[in-house]
């Protein structure tokens, strides 16, 4: 059933190819990015089931003149996608407060600046699907993703919490957590680096830049593959809660359920037996 999707971020990498494969499975797609020319060039120009607006997700009053369009083009919105992040890449102290800041607001208040603008449409409806793209890196720290990891992590315990306030109205949520897949993160205009430096960090920050930049272009995962099973996803009656995505991303998630599971055992002896005396 043809449906209509909002993505985020559309202009390049993953949200392109998302936007094009929903096109050609015959959704109506409203495909955003800060410039919309971009995103018409990126999506072959001009379409009947496709609708370009011009969206910098961390303007709350942008987001609800895009939510405002794609109404009056398509009636409703059956899907959001938030696709939209950039990757502040260093070490903490290195990353400057304004930086670490930039970060949170891009990566997990934009995304809530969109979900914010559409929820009232899709409780208008009493149905609809939020997804969110997080990250292998919102449930595992890695070395160099301080700033990345913690915006991520906010977006899993919002989108987690997020299920219990709309599952009432019939609105599904879904986050996704991909792992490396060849997208656009590590180009120029999606990473920023630490604008601070430090002598102690001088060494490894050289290092792991240079491994990091040299992974663009040379990540195992395919983009068009991914934006094809999230299609899939959106067509399920009953979406998964949590769509871990690529084979390096579900051991991950794997090793670090177990982790977690490890830790909790071990915390036992000194973690348990705290409530008060009076307590049932």
């Amino acid at each position: 059933m043809s449906k209509v999707i909002l993505i985020t971020g559309a202009g390049r990498g993953l949200g392109t190819d998302i936007a094009r494969r929903a096109l050609a499975a015959g959704h109506r797609v409203v495909a955003t990015g800060r410039r919309p020319d971009d995103v018409l060039d990126a999506l072959g120009g001009e379409q009947a089931n496709l609708l370009v607006t011009a969206l910098n997700i961390t303007s709350p009053e942008a987001a609800r003149s895009t939510v405002e369009a794609a109404v009056a083009a398509f009636g409703r919105i059956d899907v959001l996608i938030n696709n939209a992040a950039r990757f502040q890449a260093g070490y903490f102290e290195e990353i400057s407060d304004a930086q670490m800041r930039a970060q949170i607001e891009t990566n997990l208040f934009g995304p809530m600046n969109v979900t914010r603008a559409v929820l009232p449409v899709m409780r208008g409806q009493r149905a609809g699907h939020i997804v969110t793209i997080s990250s292998i890196a919102g449930l595992v720290g890695q070395e160099f993703c301080v700033a990345y990891a913690a915006s991520k992590f906010g977006v899993e315990g919002w989108m987690e919490s997020l299920r219990f306030d709309v599952e009432p109205y019939g609105i599904r949520t879904t986050i996704v957590e991909p792992g490396f897949f060849r997208t656009e993160l590590l180009v120029d205009a999606s990473t920023s680096w630490a604008e601070l430096s430090i002598d102690d960090y001088a060494e490894r920050t050289q290092a792991t830049r240079a491994m990091w930049q040299s992974m663009n272009g040379q990540q195992a995962g395919d983009p068009v593959k991914l934006a094809d099973a999230l299609l899939k996803v959106i067509d399920l009656d009953e979406p998964p809660l949590r769509f871990v995505a690529g084979d390096d991303a579900i051991s991950t998630a794997g090793a670090k359920g177990k982790e977690i599971t490890e830790q909790a055992g071990a915390s036992r002896a000194l973690g348990s037996d705290l409530a008060h005396s009076d307590a049932a």
